[in-house]
């Protein structure tokens, strides 16, 4: 077995663990402090919105000796607005300039075949309206929101309202998180931008999924036993999936990756690239929420109930008479979170004796006396 295979056996039978719980307050501070980064800088910076939400022409050009930064002060002296080119695969370049309309599309494209020596009719130039973009945010905001009112739903019915709630808020801190990326390092909300973000709330729900299903079935039973707190068996919840979520979310990420940084880079920017990116930034947003946010909120939600504290106390209370009076602390059988049913005691000393030889004594007894000795005929 590999090192790997071999700590996540061990952690999903409680022989090693970390105590992510215990420092929630901790993961709980670095997620308000990512979010109100990601915040700060939609509000500061906003988002650089594509083409097809602001509305304008999208040049496309074939392969030519023009740089991107040679054809962007030629598309800008054309046009008269602000254009951004991206460089495609094969040597050709995407100009997308803002609040152009027909007739002012056909004269760039013009100015633009004769500034880069190539035919006009090799230019491919498509038009789109604001109209267009604003149907597009509008139906993924719908989407969005019934999604999220479908996820609650479904966890409620699956598992529990708590569960149901800390999971809409890990989805709500991985979208924040993500949008708040893209405005921070200026990259270019597209289409593909809104398919990527659409498609991450399953990958980040998945996860969270996995550790909800695992202290479902850890914690039943809770409160018949005097061993572990709500708490604790959550903490072992994570710990018995960690590997696998770690797994998961790598492999997720590998083929990610490959198309963020070799079809983006190698083969151009395109909306290719733009879903890419936002799942990277998702996928990896998701494994962290999981872990990290969803099942300690739903510890810290359960913990509150009137049961849940009377089960700390008995747990405390058990701990400290053990403690007291040097017996084993009760975290010994790490099969059985919800039992509570004592070991046997072995049995030594003259007891133990009796106990035993007993009962081949009395068997001994009984076939001397019935046995004729064959004396005193």
């Amino acid at each position: 077995m590999s090192r790997l295979g071999d700590l996540g056996a061990r952690l999903h039978r409680g022989e090693v663990g970390y105590d992510f719980i215990g420092k929630r307050m901790l993961w709980y501070g670095v997620s308000v402090l990512i979010t109100i980064t990601a915040i700060l800088g939609l509000g500061v910076r906003g988002l650089n919105m594509g083409i097809e939400f602001s509305g304008g022409a999208v040049f496309t050009t074939p392969k030519t000796g023009f740089s991107a930064s040679q054809a962007e002060e030629a598309a800008e002296k054309a046009s008269g607005h602000q254009a951004l080119v991206q460089e495609l695969g094969g040597g050709g370049l995407r100009i997308q300039i803002s609040e152009v309309d027909t007739a002012k599309s056909d004269q760039i494209r013009a100015e633009l075949a004769q500034e880069m020596d190539i035919p006009a009719q090799e230019i491919n130039a498509d038009l789109v309206g604001p109209s267009w973009g604003e149907q597009i945010a509008n139906k993924a905001w719908m989407g969005l929101g019934v999604f999220m009112a479908l996820v609650v739903v479904y966890l409620a019915i699956a598992f529990e309202w708590r569960m149901a709630i800390a999971a809409l808020v890990a989805l709500i801190h991985d979208i924040t998180i993500t949008v708040g990326i893209y405005a921070l390092v200026g990259f270019e909300v597209s289409v593909g931008t809104v398919i990527g973000l659409l498609t991450i709330l399953g990958y980040s729900l998945y996860d969270t999924v996995v550790v909800f299903d695992s202290l479902k079935e850890s914690s039943r039973g809770i409160l018949k036993q005097n061993r572990r707190t709500y708490g604790e068996i959550a903490n072992r919840s994570i710990n018995g999936t960690l590997v696998r979520s770690i797994n998961t979310t790598v492999v997720a990420l590998l083929p990610v990756a490959g198309l963020l940084f070799i079809g983006g880079g190698v083969l151009g920017a395109g909306m290719l690239n733009d879903i890419s990116l936002s799942l990277f930034v998702g996928l990896a947003a998701g494994a962290y929420s999981s872990i990290f946010i969803a099942t300690p909120l739903v510890a810290d939600l359960k913990e509150r109930q009137p049961e849940m504290k009377a089960l700390r106390k008995r747990v405390l209370a058990k701990r400290a008479s053990a403690a007291a009076k040097g017996e084993n602390d009760a975290e010994a059988d790490p099969g059985d979170p919800a039992g509570d049913e004592p070991a046997e005691e072995p049995v030594t000393g003259a007891g133990a004796t009796a106990s035993v030889a007993g009962p081949r004594a009395q068997a001994a007894r009984g076939r001397g006396r019935g046995r004729p000795s064959g004396r005193g005929r």
